[in-house]
Order: C-alpha cells, then structure tokens, then sequence
C-alpha cells in the first residue's frame, strides 16, 4: 500500500510500524534501519523511533554488535494464536492430511496478502526435502502459482483488473507470457472450476477456491513432481480436489449454521 495515501481515520504511524515488520521475510535474519528505510521508502530518522519502539514493545529485538534488528518471539506467539482460532484451518487440516496420505499429493490451503499467497496450510508428501519446508506462513507469488491464479479469478473484475495493473508495475519478468497464463486460468476456472500451472520446474500444481467463513476465497491445491504428466495429473487428480473442497465447504457451511 501507498503510505502517503493512508486514510485519514486510520494511524500513520501504526501503518509505518507493520510496514517495518513486513520486511522481514525468511532469508532476512537481521536487518538494519537503511536497509528497512530502502525497503519502506521511509525517512531514516522515522525508521529509528519505530525500530525503537517496536524493540520496546516486544516485537523486534536488537543486535548491539550488528546494529540491526530482528524479530521478535512475540511474532511467533501472534501466528499460532491465529493459527489455533482458526475454525477453517482446524476443520480443513485432517482433511487435507488424510488426501495427501491416500493419493501421495502436497495439499496447501492459501489466501491473498497483497501480491502475494500465504500458507493458511501446507501439508507435504513431496520426498524433495527443499520442497518439503513449505509450511504455514510461507509465501508465493500470486501471478505464477495455481494458488495465485485460482484466487485472481475468483475476483470481481473490477478489483481483478486493478490487481493486474498492479503486478504490471512490478515490471516482472516476462510478463506478457505470464499475463496470458493468468487469462487461461480464469477462463479455466469459470469452465472447468480448476486451473493448473508448473511454477518451479520441480512441481506441477492445480489448484480450486474455497469459500472461507467470512465469505471471503482461499485457494485449495494439489502439487506433485512435474516429471508426472499435466494432463495425467488433471485427469487423475481433478475429481480428489473437488470432492476436498466439497468437504471443507461442507464443514465450515456446518459452523454457520451453529452461530
């Protein structure tokens, strides 16, 4: 988001705390107040009252002999409140797992953040021992993935289109190619309730939505290694992934019908 547009009921300095907290991302253990001022575009002498106030409120922690910051436990501590209130992951995880034990499948639950997935999920057969650190919190690009492109159909047109403009100003490589994927897939989607992609060379993926229950989507998929044939992988796998969603849906409808 713009931080120079925020609106005017909201707190600025609030906005800019979270933003700092957004640039740590795995692979960033430490980071100093230029390299989070060059990752915000905030002003230095900004990034260090807010570097020292968040130190001060327990959400990141100082390395004197580094200059530079890291997170906190008590991010970790806001992640499994999350991820222990969640009705959908509570319901949506033994299903997830018995699917991915029977069909010998990666099975991952997302939702949107920005131009990116988030991991409500991730539950992994994959043998690959890199592929199998994807867990719940991690991120994916939303204009390469099944996930992604499952979620951008699911949008109404208008705020598809605005999503779209964005990602282009991110002046991503290949574009145009990847622009036309994400084209096929929403049209995939709105014929066939799927849509299939081959982000990393390793993996293949196809992915459907989930309505969440705060009517918003989540992005539902099924990745095995990309040495197994696409066509084979929609074949075999496209009635399994509809019959787990029907199954989530089913029990998260069961929930409103208690509240």
């Amino acid at each position: 988001m713009e931080l120079t547009k925020a609106h005017s009921k909201t707190n600025r300095s609030l906005i800019r705390g979270i933003e700092i907290l957004r640039c740590f991302k795995p692979g960033m253990g430490l980071l100093g107040n230029s390299e989070i001022a060059e990752r915000t575009g905030l002003p230095p002498s900004t990034i260090s009252r807010l570097t020292q106030t968040l130190v001060l409120s327990g959400f990141l922690e100082h390395d004197p002999h580094r200059q530079a910051y890291r997170l906190a436990p008590t991010v970790l501590c806001l992640s499994h409140a999350f991820k222990t209130a969640s009705a959908e992951i509570r319901l949506a995880e033994p299903l997830m797992r018995k699917v991915s034990e029977k069909l010998k499948l990666n099975v991952g639950l997302a939702v949107a953040d920005r131009l990116e997935m988030v991991y409500l999920e991730s539950i992994r057969y994959t043998k690959n021992i890199a592929l199998r650190a994807v867990a719940s919190g991690q991120r994916v690009p939303i204009e390469r993935t099944s996930l992604g492109r499952a979620w951008i159909a699911q949008l109404d047109p208008h705020s598809r289109m605005q999503l779209l403009l964005e990602l282009k100003k991110q002046k991503i490589k290949n574009w145009s190619q990847i622009e036309k994927e994400i084209h096929e897939a929403i049209e995939s989607i709105s014929e066939k309730g799927y849509c299939v992609a081959t982000w990393l060379p390793e993996i293949s993926a196809i992915s459907t939505t989930v309505q969440l229950l705060n009517g918003n989507y989540a992005s539902l998929n099924f990745s095995t290694p990309a040495e197994s044939n696409l066509n084979e992988l929609i074949e075999n796998y496209t009635p399994a992934l509809f019959e787990l969603k029907n199954k989530i849906e089913f029990e998260i409808n069961q929930i409103k019908l208690t509240q």
